[in-house]
């Protein structure tokens, strides 16, 4: 007689019945592989197509070098990019996991105007993105952008908004990526979440630009989880394989003054003596000094500039504040509008790292201090 083989109800109940986006490079996400009739000599290609991508209006598979006019296009990463005309979209079909955080990294850069912009979305959620300031030298930034998954089945869509006289005229992108987020477990002793940044969008290991996170005011879906960036221009995060990272691999470099701004709203105890340390330093990338930054607790706002040593390339600060309310602001932004020395027209800043906010005078200091009374009384009654 045979057998039957019946597989427990809990093991078919946790079996996953789609396979999710892995983390990094999409489908052809650098352009790299060949359309059909392959790449011409130059590199560019005559061809309408672009494999693993939906296109819709004007959208061309540009190379290194090309030119067009007197201007030579700038590809982000490797030897090809896609440029897009007025309108122009391009968009990829994948698998998500319904509700989680996810982060898009994508490389851009201008071509014919500078007010040019990028829209990215996965429907319903969508940002316009403003390439007009650029932060690197190397003609071109990496940017990141977070949503939360709608659904299962997402598409993922670069678009132009603008409408130039030249209809091929556009933002080229490269290099497009996607990673799922986790909000990291707020430690019992720091009442800020991800105070380390060690949590964020996808890096590349071999770019040396940072990603740049743009406006968002969402802390639900920020590519930097429990942080938003509240103000009109980009911050950078940086990783330790390029920059000068105080602690772990991740930092933020604040930039643009002013109009650069991350901050998060921590849970704390009213009318208690709080601490928020902190370290600061700079991300060796030819930042020029003096670098300083406002860092804001509650309603208290410390100016702290960056006094270089020569065994560290950071220190660390500490804001003291008493809360008002159950949940408090805390804020950081460079106070100087600071540039390159090799180029005065880059924006770079200071780098923050390891926030923490913590009860003054908490368990820890009692506890060292009964140690250090019970100590004593053993020593006076060994010396009897």
């Amino acid at each position: 007689m045979a057998s039957t083989i019946i597989m427990p109800y809990y093991l078919l109940a946790i079996t996953p019945t789609f396979a999710a986006e892995e983390d990094g490079l999409l489908a052809n996400g650098n352009f790299e592989t060949a359309p059909t009739g392959g790449f011409t000599d130059d590199g560019a290609t005559d061809s309408p197509d672009v494999p693993s991508w939906k296109l819709n209006g004007t959208v061309e598979l540009v190379a290194s070098g090309q030119k067009q006019g007197g201007m030579i296009l700038i590809v982000p990463e490797g030897r090809h990019a896609v440029r897009l005309g007025n309108d122009a979209q391009i968009s990829q079909q994948v698998k998500l996991e319904k509700g989680e955080i996810y982060s898009i990294t994508f490389s851009a850069s201008r071509t014919c105007a500078q007010l040019e912009s990028l829209n990215v979305s996965v429907p319903p959620a969508s940002q316009t993105i403003d390439l007009q300031t650029l932060y690197s030298v190397q003609s071109w930034d990496t940017y990141a952008w977070a949503f939360q998954a709608d659904q299962e089945d997402a598409n993922v869509v670069f678009t132009n908004p603008g409408m130039e006289d030249d209809p091929t005229c556009g933002p080229i992108i490269d290099d497009i990526a996607i990673k799922k987020l986790f909000v990291p477990t707020k430690p019992k002793d720091n009442a800020v979440l991800n105070g380390d940044f060690e949590e964020g969008p996808w890096m590349f290991r071999n770019a040396s630009l940072g990603v740049l996170l743009p406006t968002n005011l969402d802390e639900e879906t920020s590519s930097l989880p429990g942080w938003i960036v509240e103000s009109n221009r980009a911050v950078r995060y940086i990783d330790s394989y390029h920059f000068s990272v105080p602690g772990g691999k991740r930092a933020v470099e604040l930039l643009s003054g002013k109009e650069g701004i991350i901050s998060q709203m921590v849970p704390t105890k009213p009318n208690k003596p709080y601490t928020m340390s902190f370290s600061l330093g700079h991300a060796s990338d030819s930042c020029k000094q003096p670098l300083a930054v406002m860092a804001f607790a509650d309603d208290q706002a410390e100016n702290v500039h960056y006094t270089p040593n020569a065994n560290s390339t950071f220190q660390t600060a500490n804001v003291n504040f008493t809360p008002k309310a159950e949940r408090t602001r805390v804020a950081f932004y460079s106070v100087y509008y600071n540039t390159r020395s090799d180029d005065m027209s880059l924006l770079c800043g200071p780098v923050v790292d390891d926030i923490r906010v913590v009860v003054s005078g908490g368990v820890r200091s009692v506890t060292m201090s009964g140690l250090g009374f019970g100590f004593m009384v053993l020593v006076m009654m060994f010396m009897v």
